[in-house]
């Protein structure tokens, strides 16, 4: 029996590159004898992949003032998503949650009066675990799930420390690449001149929405050492503050008297916009403090650029030091000195990481795989089962 399944998902091309996630996901499933309907808002551009249904029944949910009505137009929108879905018999009903609410219990609660099968996504495992406490939301988001798809074992341990129960019904499926969504442009001066970077500089890129917990101020403390020793070095830093005041950073920066070796770029950038500041980059670095999964993190492998992260379990899961990335101490911007200077100081290397990086992502992490997984996760719920 093929399989239909409904992505459902209103978050879709805002503000992230979330959309890119969706797509290669619903690739993956076709590519593996499952029909995908999407439904996501009017941001978000049909991607035109064959045999994907594709609808906008969220419409334009983000583009409205009024808190009220986009609360109406996210309720209509779920509503004539799970009905239509239905109505074209999907039995499987998939969701990508960066939280739990009551929003999203609406939603699943809807796939289960229409008797469907839930499976969910979860990307930010912390809002879903906290160590003080579980949400009611959460406790109920997971009762009613079928099956539960998380990236890696970091976050799998640490969804199951306080649901232990929880571990028959999850599946470790990685985050795939980016590489049917992006052009890799290999003329780096080009991208350089529209970021206005002077020609012969290395580049460093922090790139992606800027929260206290991705330690950019670390990185900032470690730039004196590097400039040091390479005063050729400039810092990217492009994204927008999420909960965050940059005016910190700006303080960092000017006391540590490196405004000169940073260009900042600090606003959303657009999907048309990213390929230039990867392109332009030689190295992206991921200080970050904590994290599940990174999609700066694949989309850099993808971009064909070597990276610098912490030693957190999830990026270990990925990255080897020396050979596909590498590796420095979290929170420990003397470490983070000596592996910059280490990667500006053999060029030789740097190449090799960077080619080693960009041949992982392109064969462990292909869309494809990652659909057939995902399939096996839905024949999991004991309705396929006994089909």
């Amino acid at each position: 029996m093929r399989l239909k399944v409904a992505i459902i998902d209103h978050l879709g091309a805002h503000g992230s590159s979330h959309h890119f996630y969706l797509f290669g996901q619903a690739q993956g499933l076709l590519a593996n004898n499952t029909d995908v309907y999407l439904y996501t808002n009017s941001n978000t551009v049909n991607p035109f992949i064959n045999n994907l249904s594709f609808y906008q029944f969220y419409r334009n949910v983000f583009n409205r003032k009024n808190k009220v009505l986009s609360l109406f137009i996210y309720l209509l929108g779920s509503l004539k998503s799970h009905l239509h879905a239905r109505y074209k018999a999907c039995k499987i009903f998939h969701y990508h949650l960066f939280g739990s609410s009551i929003l999203v219990l609406f939603n699943i609660l809807i796939a289960k009066l229409l008797l469907a099968k839930v499976a969910i996504t979860i990307h930010d495992v912390k809002s879903f675990s906290s160590v003080s406490s579980i949400s009611i939301y959460s406790r109920l988001i997971y009762f009613f799930s079928d099956t539960i798809i998380t990236h890696n074992k970091y976050s799998l341990d640490e969804i199951t420390k306080k649901n232990t129960s929880l571990s028959h019904k999850i599946s470790i499926i990685p985050h795939g690449n980016y590489l049917p969504f992006i052009e890799i442009k290999e003329d780096q001066n080009e991208a350089r001149i529209k970021l206005d970077i002077e020609k012969g500089k290395k580049v460093l890129l922090f790139f992606g929405m800027i929260k206290k917990v991705k330690g950019l101020d670390i990185l900032l403390s470690s730039l004196t050492k590097v400039i040091k020793k390479h005063s050729d070095v400039v810092l990217l830093i492009a994204g927008k503050p999420w909960k965050d005041d940059f005016s910190n950073y700006q303080r960092l920066i000017d006391q540590l008297a490196i405004s000169k070796y940073c260009k900042l770029d600090i606003k959303f950038i657009s999907h048309s916009d990213v390929s230039n500041y990867y392109s332009a980059a030689d190295i992206v670095v991921l200080p970050y403090r904590k994290i599940y999964q990174s999609g700066v993190l694949m989309m850099s492998l993808s971009y064909k650029k070597p990276v610098i992260v912490s030693d957190l379990p999830s990026f270990k899961e990925i990255i080897e030091n020396n050979r596909t990335g590498y590796i420095f101490q979290s929170e420990n911007s003397l470490d983070l000195s000596r592996v910059i200077n280490q990667a500006l100081d053999n060029l030789k290397l740097l190449e090799e990481i960077k080619q080693n990086g960009f041949d992982l992502i392109a064969k462990d992490y292909k869309w494809e795989m990652i659909g057939k997984k995902t399939v096996d996760a839905y024949l999991k719920i004991n309705y396929f089962s006994k089909k």
